[in-house]
């Protein structure tokens, strides 16, 4: 590895990025020097401050400077948006960032969106497609669902409609009206009103829902009729209750309606429970109009392409005979977007492959394929670990794209924690030495082979040093207490497989990207339990799934609030002397409703900036500065602190303040324990990361420790770890194990896997090259198999001389 840049930093004093004071966050008035035109790698434990560094210092300048050389009107923004905590950071060229994080894409994004593939695909239909006789020649954007001019009349380009049904609108049939049996009407005083009405009209409200007539059935539920009639309540012995003119609406218009209209966000998600999507009987779920349907290439529709694999999509554009020059550019500049996209490991996914179902890390990728494609230069690119969901075999094409685009001229940060890719950097920044306020200074900046002499650092130990596999070499792999078996699975590329998980034991699920893992975990297996568990017999009695997904969407829910430690909080609030005095109830303390919470903000904290052409952004309330309450509620002290305040402690203080409560001490230790102990209480769900919100549910499962038989399925548990903390995270799963529960994981870190009993490896390769099992049985075994793409790897991390 060259370190020309860094042997004479002097020389170029333009030749490197230099921040000086960085306090974001939990930094401690950093300095460090990076070069540019090089390939750094931020590392430390989570929460450590490294992303603090990469993206709320470095991203976040190079973003403002960007703003001020736009307009004017985007320097109001910056006003309101705030400066990076920094003195001053010189020598950063503009930057563009791909971080795992940010907002989760809307449900009419997908693979061809992301990567602006169906620009180019909608611009070849348009130019070079076959029109039936006589239609004359649409625009590109009469081929693309999100238009007025391209979507399907029926489903507006949704390509699917939502409709109610009987079994969701009443989901426990032996109820009678009058119990509740329709669970979708609104409850209190609109409910009664309309079960009052109902009954005026004849119906009977006290039989059991399954022993009404169907046709009074569905005239209850589907009726689009409103009819009006005089209802005589029955008098309460204290209230005089007057008749009144009742109107009557059924169920599903009500929920249609609900769900259309509503102005609330919790009233919409209510009657979303009482939706299911089916396929458009107009447009077959494809989303278009039949105008763009009637157009081909290559004798295929639009539709048609964008539901290929991208390598077999390639392909059809490869052997098509160009008719003309149009046709010929045209393709040739989608092959060559398709590219990167397929050198990155994605070839499997389709361009109509919605957003939603990608994972982080696929969808990284596929924007770092469209940076590739874009060919800037002289630029920043800061990436969130772009290894993240990579089997090692993928890792090695990424490090291929990081060269190239350090290469073409370009400084690139990443944040990251697998091996390989720390090993690869020219110049390694270590953040530590701890997380939260144990953290936040530079432990080393330099080229990476120098880090072993630093003391304290968590990094050098491992990036170094030969290790044992966890736990521990020459451990007994456990015998199995019984067996979870799938037969004949076919989803998505897993065409006709038989798949046994051993019970009692820790199982890894290995492969490529896009080999199946998730869909044979996450949808198949998880399904087939979910569905048994009401068996008496079944062996498994719960299933417990921790995913990346956000814990909440908005800066609303928190830690606090989605572990149930916040209600305890409250409690103790509300007891204090002056909230008595003042006759105060514990929702005087929620930040959600009005009354104790600052109405400026409405409790977030936070207000939202919207932008024009830009993502909007959150910006710290003018009136509380991000207290959340009013200064009313801030004057109730419990052992000294403020509601505020306490929202304000880390999970690791907590514990100490809380010491004497045992509601709140018991999933404090739980959150602690997995190595979340830097995370504030109050912090917003939108700042955490997929794998801080997965540890989080995983605490809040661990505290819950139950006796029966528990089937512990987990999605790649180590994404975002460093390897210290990966530690901390095999201890609580292994020891679950230990106490007579099942864990599966999806893995791609060897260190984990070699460490599991069991191995399931799927592939060989990706998409339509996957989906079957290619070798199963303990890590040693695996490791032998000649046909497996993770055996090499495997055998690697079961032999750590052998490095």
């Amino acid at each position: 590895m060259h370190h020309s840049t860094a042997s004479a930093p002097q020389a170029h004093p333009d030749s490197f990025v230099r921040v000086r004071g960085a306090r974001e966050h939990n930094l401690r008035n950093v300095d460090v020097d990076t070069p540019r035109d090089a390939l750094t790698v931020f590392t430390g434990v989570s929460g450590s401050g490294k992303s603090s560094l990469a993206f709320g210092t470095l991203y976040a300048e190079a973003q403002r400077r960007y703003f001020e050389s736009v307009a004017p009107y985007a320097r109001r923004l910056i006003h309101q948006i705030g400066a990076p905590k920094v003195d001053s950071v010189t020598g950063l060229p503009p930057a563009v960032s791909l971080e795992q994080r940010r907002s989760s894409p809307g449900s009419r994004s997908s693979v061809g969106t992301v990567t602006l593939l169906s620009n180019s695909l909608r611009m070849l239909y348009s130019r070079a497609g076959t029109y039936p006789p006589g239609a004359e020649r649409l625009d590109s954007d009469a081929f693309s669902p999100n238009t007025a001019a391209g979507a399907c009349p029926a489903c507006h380009g949704l390509g699917s409609i939502h409709r109610t049904s009987e079994e969701l609108l009443v989901p426990d049939p032996e109820l009678s009206i009058r119990q509740g049996a329709i669970a979708a009407w609104p409850s209190a005083w609109q409910g009664k009103n309309l079960r009052d009405v109902l009954e005026v009209l004849g119906y009977d409200v006290d039989a059991p829902w399954r022993e009404l007539a169907a046709k009074d059935r569905e005239w209850i539920l589907f009726t689009e009729e409103q009819p009006v009639v005089t209802v005589h309540p029955v008098r309460d012995a204290d209230r005089i209750q007057r008749p009144y003119q009742g109107t009557y609406m059924s169920a599903h218009r009500y929920v249609m309606r609900t769900f259309s209209d509503s102005k609330s966000a919790t009233l919409r998600a209510r009657a979303e429970r009482f939706l299911a999507d089916s396929p458009c009987p107009v447009c077959a779920g494809r989303r278009l109009g039949p105008a763009a349907l009637a157009v081909t290439f290559a004798g295929r529709t639009i539709a048609e392409l964008a539901a290929l694999p991208l390598t077999a999509l390639d392909g059809v554009l490869a052997s098509a005979a160009p008719d003309g020059e149009a046709a010929r550019v045209l393709a040739e500049d989608l092959r060559s977007r398709i590219g990167p996209v397929v050198e990155l490991g994605l070839g499997y996914l389709s361009l109509d492959r919605t957003a939603p179902t990608l994972s982080a890390g696929e969808l990284q990728r596929l924007k770092l394929a469209t940076q590739l494609r874009s060919g800037l230069f002289g630029v920043v690119y800061v990436l969130d670990e772009p290894s993240a969901g990579l089997h090692p075999a993928d890792t090695e094409a990424l490090l291929g794209v990081l060269d190239r685009l350090k290469a073409a001229g370009n400084t690139v940060f990443v944040v990251e924690h697998h091996l390989d890719v720390v090993r690869h950097a020219d110049w390694l920044v270590d953040v530590g030495p701890l997380a939260g306020e144990h953290g936040g200074r530079v432990l080393y900046s330099g080229p990476p082979q120098e880090l072993a002499g630093v003391a304290g650092s968590a990094t050098a130990s491992h990036l170094f040093a030969a290790r044992e596999p966890e736990p521990g070499p020459g451990r007994e792999v456990r015998e199995a207490s019984g067996a979870v078996r799938l037969t004949g699975v076919e989803r998505h590329n897993l065409r006709g497989v038989d798949a046994e998980f051993p019970l009692g034991v820790f199982t890894a699920v290995t492969g490529v990207s896009g080999s199946g893992k998730s869909t044979l975990v996450g949808q198949v297996l998880a399904r087939e339990v979910g569905e048994r568990l009401a068996d008496p017999g079944y062996p498994v009695r719960r299933l417990v799934e921790v995913d990346q997904k956000p814990i909440g969407r908005t800066p609303r829910s928190n830690l606090a609030t989605y572990t149930g430690l916040f209600d305890v909080v409250r409690k103790l609030f509300t007891a204090a002397p002056q909230a008595r005095a003042r006759g105060w109830k514990a929702g005087r303390f929620s930040f959600n409703v009005p009354g104790g919470r600052c109405e400026t903000c409405q409790g977030e904290g936070f207000v939202s900036v919207e932008l024009l052409f830009l993502p909007s952004t959150y910006a710290p309330c003018p009136e509380c500065a991000g207290a959340r309450y009013n200064t009313e509620t801030l004057e109730v002290r419990y052992e000294g602190l403020n509601i505020a305040e306490v929202l304000g402690l880390t999970v690791e203080s907590a514990a100490a303040f809380f010491a004497q409560v045992p509601a709140a001490a018991r999933s404090l230790r739980a959150l602690e324990d997995i190595g979340l102990g830097y995370l504030r209480l109050g912090q917003p769900a939108t700042e955490l990361s997929g794998g801080e919100a997965q540890r989080i549910k995983l605490a809040t499962e661990l505290q819950r420790r139950r006796r029966d038989h528990t089937l512990y399925v987990l999605d790649e548990p180590t994404t975002g770890l460093h390897p210290a903390d990966v530690r901390v995270l095999l201890r609580q799963l292994h020891g679950l194990v230990d106490a007579g529960h099942s864990v599966v994981v999806v893995e791609h870190d060897m260190e984990v896997v070699a460490g599991a009993d069991w191995v399931i490896d799927l592939g060989p390769g990706g998409g339509a090259d996957g989906g079957r099992i290619v070798a199963a049985g303990p890590p040693a075994r695996v490791a032998r198999e000649a046909a497996s793409r993770t055996a090499p790897y495997l055998a690697r991390a079961l032999d750590p001389g052998s490095r």
